[in-house]
């Protein structure tokens, strides 16, 4: 029970790698409204630099993920 608290306790204070992740998200969400209010067809440059940036937040996602599990390791 002792390693579940320190793991809990851990998991409130793992540092916040998130700001670029939320920058790029948030950037995301206005390139993708922009298009809606839109009227006229979309073009490919568009719809590439969306999934550009949704291929780097999922990369940005991946590495949190691994550094919040190597900090998990430590200290368990």
């Amino acid at each position: 029970m002792e390693a579940l608290f320190t793991v809990e306790a851990l998991m409130r204070y793992l540092p916040d790698h998130g700001l670029p992740l939320v920058q790029l998200k948030e950037r995301r969400r206005e390139m993708v409204v922009a298009l809606q209010n839109r009227i006229g067809p979309i073009g490919d440059d568009e719809l590439q630099k969306i999934a550009a940036i949704q291929q780097t937040i999922s990369a940005f996602e991946d590495v949190i993920a691994d550094l919040d599990a190597e900090l998990l390791d430590r200290a368990a």
